[in-house]
């Protein structure tokens, strides 16, 4: 029996609401989000291709494939959105949170993975 299942399949659930839901309010309420894109590619259409980008990491996340890999892009994702909005750390401050949430998640993910490796030798 997997060891960290439940703790990975909670990071991923949770990790994947986030995604979902900051891309749905994002295609519906796109003035509250572009704000946060860098000011150099400030425009609509970035907005939409990164909303695109959070539906598919969530479903990735969802769907279990590659689980390191996910969380190491999900984590440089939510890294990246700290690091271009340092100034409003007071609302970003959670992304520090899931950045490491995503991270841990690719940690448990790697070592689930050389466990099972070692059961079937």
């Amino acid at each position: 029996m997997r060891k960290f299942y439940l703790a990975i399949w909670l990071l991923r659930i949770g990790l994947a609401f986030s995604f979902f839901y900051a891309a749905i309010d994002g295609f519906v309420n796109p003035e509250n989000w572009i704000g946060w894109l860098p000011e150099f590619i400030r425009t609509e259409g970035v907005l939409v291709l990164f909303e695109i980008i959070e539906l598919i990491a969530g479903f990735w996340l969802l769907s279990g494939y590659l689980q390191f890999w996910s969380g190491i892009i999900s984590g440089l994702m939510m890294a990246g959105i700290v690091v271009f909005n340092l100034g409003a750390m007071l609302v970003v401050f959670r992304d520090v949170g899931l950045a490491l949430s995503a991270f841990a998640l690719a940690a448990l993910s790697k070592h689930d993975e050389r466990e099972r490796n070692k059961e079937t030798s």
